[in-house]
């Protein structure tokens, strides 16, 4: 009899989710917020990797920066996550840093 109680329960809070989607913040908890912003900015910034070198000096130390942010911010995610993510993190920010000390080399006077 519990179980059909928790069942019922949860199904009721699931219709009422789905009923008050206009507003899912007050009525029902976020279903992907803070959990996910790390895999947010990890999309947006490994994304950039294939126009990198049409970014400008200043724009690319930016997305170094935003690399290194959030790979501290990547310190809390489950150990195998973490492996995985970080280590495509840091093939991203190799690059930029990469396309960095080109342009940089090249702007040099000779």
């Amino acid at each position: 009899m519990k179980r059909i109680q928790d069942a019922t329960l949860s199904l009721t809070f699931v219709i009422a989710c789905a009923f008050f989607s206009a507003a899912p913040g007050l009525f029902c908890p976020p279903l992907a917020s803070a959990e996910d912003a790390w895999k947010t900015e990890f999309d947006a910034l490994c994304s950039k990797t294939d126009d990198a070198v049409s970014f400008s000096v200043d724009e690319i130390t930016s997305l170094i920066g935003r690399c290194d942010k959030l790979k501290a911010a990547m310190d809390n995610l489950d150990e195998s996550t973490k492996k995985v993510y970080l280590r495509r993190l840091q093939m991203c920010r190799d690059l930029f840093s990469y396309v960095l000390d080109s342009k940089k080399q090249n702007d040099a006077p000779q």
